[in-house]
């Protein structure tokens, strides 16, 4: 789950509908983002910062993280 990006696009006062339409996906795709199911092409990425006035690399902060991890205890 992206609480984050939820809490961005609430204090951007935008609804899943308008930031989907402004980036060009899908309101279910968009959903999907915030729920953590999916992740954004990194042109997509760019373009929900852009909106919601946010680093775009925010979104592959957590799988940088996660692969550091696993390197180490592997």
């Amino acid at each position: 789950m992206r609480t984050w990006l939820k809490e961005k696009r609430l204090k951007s006062k935008m609804t899943q509908e308008q930031v989907a339409k402004k980036v060009g996906v899908a309101r279910t795709t968009y959903a999907m983002y915030e729920q953590g199911e999916r992740d954004p092409s990194v042109g997509v990425a760019v373009s929900i910062g852009d909106v919601l006035k946010f680093k775009w690399t925010l979104f592959f902060e957590d799988k940088v993280h996660e692969t550091r991890i696993k390197k180490q205890v592997g």
